[in-house]
């Protein structure tokens, strides 16, 4: 129940924030399309999403594959692909896919995972996030990573193999480094100084902090933000909606946001833990981790800690993908509840 209410009350301050007749009535539609679309996958018992993990693997894989080749360039990025009736951006089924077939694939080793099991699910994971990173998607390519990262997590990957990647990775920063694209080096060159261009790359960054630093304890009230208001903060709907946020309502807004969530993450963690199956657990215990990720992310580059990458922050950013994408995962974890329940009778 407490899940539940978290759930209500995050969708009521994203609809608040964003406040505005277009913006209201769009993105409740946009609710209800997620919420449909919760209600169906919630009906699917986690026996079918088991059979369903590979395909939609494969469909996904080869969407990321039509895109690099035929997708539609936007903004510098080809990251969709137009199917003729409609155009799509398969990345964002590959947030569902990746714990959906890594969870698959551990429940077929259950007895014992070996260290080659752990590379090979390595490799399925590294597979579309390279592609969704090439298109150049680096935000959804994290959450993508993420997603696959606490599956092969929970199944038991060892803390020394895993403090063994972490000391590689600083080792290949460098080289790494030489791979991203520019924009993507101005970020994390920003993110250590943003006053070095104060009126162009850093702008965002610094009028974000500004905007959080000056809501104080309290908050400016309800559409009283000034940085808000008079439209100092970019994507103030989407991606840097926190900032708002936390100008108007302030650090004990912020508070009740952060335990909102830790409501919602812990309600989805108790299911993973009494989850029937293998299976289930990871499915369940990746797909809960990724509300951590979404909002881990999304303040932390609002707040000046990490880059910025474009990811939403889950249920109160305004837009519809991303709704739809965390409401499936809702949908999953009611599946993976409700079985529990009819074994236990």
């Amino acid at each position: 129940m407490l899940g539940i209410t978290a759930l209500l009350v995050l969708l009521a301050f994203g609809i608040m924030v964003s406040a505005s007749p277009e913006r209201i009535n769009a993105q409740l539609l946009n609710m209800a399309v997620a919420i449909g679309v919760m209600r169906v996958v919630a009906q699917v018992p986690p026996q079918r999403l088991m059979h369903l993990a590979v395909p939609i693997y494969l469909l996904g894989l080869l969407l990321l594959v039509g895109v690099a080749l035929f997708g539609d360039i936007s903004k510098g990025a080809r990251r969709w692909l137009n199917l003729g009736f409609m155009r799509i951006q398969p990345s964002e089924l590959m947030k569902i896919a990746m714990p959906l077939l890594l969870a698959w694939f551990f429940q077929q080793r259950e007895a014992m995972p070996r260290l080659r099991d752990y590379a090979i699910a390595a490799l399925l994971l590294l597979l579309p996030v390279g592609l969704i990173a090439r298109q150049p998607d680096l935000g959804t390519a994290i959450l993508v990573l993420a997603a696959g990262f606490y599956v092969i997590f929970f199944a038991g990957l060892s803390w020394k193999i895993i403090i063994g990647m972490a000391v590689a990775a600083i080792a290949a920063a460098p080289l790494a480094w030489n791979l991203l694209h520019d924009y993507q080096r101005h970020r994390i060159l920003t993110l250590l100084d943003p006053e070095k261009d104060p009126l162009g790359k850093g702008f965002h960054i610094i009028q974000s902090t500004i905007a959080i630093g000056s809501g104080g304890i309290f908050g400016k009230g309800w559409k009283s933000g000034t940085q808000a208001q008079l439209e100092f903060i970019p994507e103030r709907h989407t991606d840097f909606i926190f900032a708002v946020y936390s100008e108007e309502f302030g650090l004990f807004g912020n508070l009740i946001l952060l335990v909102l969530y830790a409501l919602l993450i812990g309600r989805g963690l108790m299911i993973a833990a009494n989850a029937a199956t293998l299976f289930s657990r990871l499915l369940a215990g990746a797909v809960t981790m990724i509300f951590f990720t979404y909002a881990f992310v999304n303040m932390g580059m609002v707040s000046g800690i990490l880059p910025v990458v474009g990811v939403p922050l889950p249920l109160v950013s305004y837009g519809g993908t991303a709704l739809v994408t965390l409401f499936i995962g809702i949908g999953i974890l009611m599946s993976i509840h409700g079985n529990r329940m009819l074994v236990q009778k």
